[in-house]
């Protein structure tokens, strides 16, 4: 029973097994996520709309991988993580084009590849530091209702310093003193 476990295989004959698992996790080739990285697509990508069906609510996605994360410390941590650093890194090359396999199979000179600068793209729930339920406040439009019942009466608190039964120029001591310094009574 706790032996080291075989990995799972495909049988040989089942085309359809072999597929599905071939299939699973399939994301956008390189040339795809190239289009992605036009000045007009990527605004749009990375301040997407709210779409509840999507993990995150499709706020929290990395352009470069074509994933959505379900916020922003997982986004944090897979854009830390050495498949989205090696993703950037094939991103430097400009996409194989035709023009480009043309020359190398001998119709006109061949020219290498140009390398380009890519740095990792930020979502705006990202760099406003928004939690999921910010983006779910933001998406039902409840931004400006408070989270809980009594809470603007916390945030005066705070900025005043003062609590409610003590008053300025008002002593708790019914006994005072003149100006000598004699108690009255």
């Amino acid at each position: 029973m706790g032996g080291i476990q075989r990995r799972k295989r495909v049988h040989n004959n089942d085309s359809k097994m072999r597929r599905k698992l071939r299939l699973k996790r399939r994301t956008k080739d390189l040339d795809q996520i190239d289009d992605d990285l036009k000045p007009g697509v990527v605004e749009n990508l990375l301040s997407r709309p709210v779409d509840f069906d999507k993990p995150g609510m499709a706020q929290f996605y990395c352009v470069h991988c074509a994933k959505d994360f379900i916020n922003g410390d997982a986004f944090k941590a897979h854009v830390r993580g050495k498949p989205h650093k090696i993703r950037v890194k094939n991103l430097r090359l400009e996409p194989y084009t035709i023009e480009e396999s043309l020359r190398a199979a001998g119709m006109g000179s061949y020219k290498a590849p140009a390398k380009r600068k890519m740095d990792t793209l930020l979502p705006e729930a990202v760099v406003k530091g928004e939690t999921i339920a910010d983006v779910k406040r933001r998406a039902l439009g409840l931004e400006d209702v408070p989270l809980v019942e009594g809470e603007e009466e916390v945030k005066a608190m705070k900025d005043d310093d003062i609590p409610d039964n003590q008053e300025e120029g008002v002593d708790d001591n019914s006994d005072s003193e003149d100006e000598e310094g004699d108690k009255r009574m």
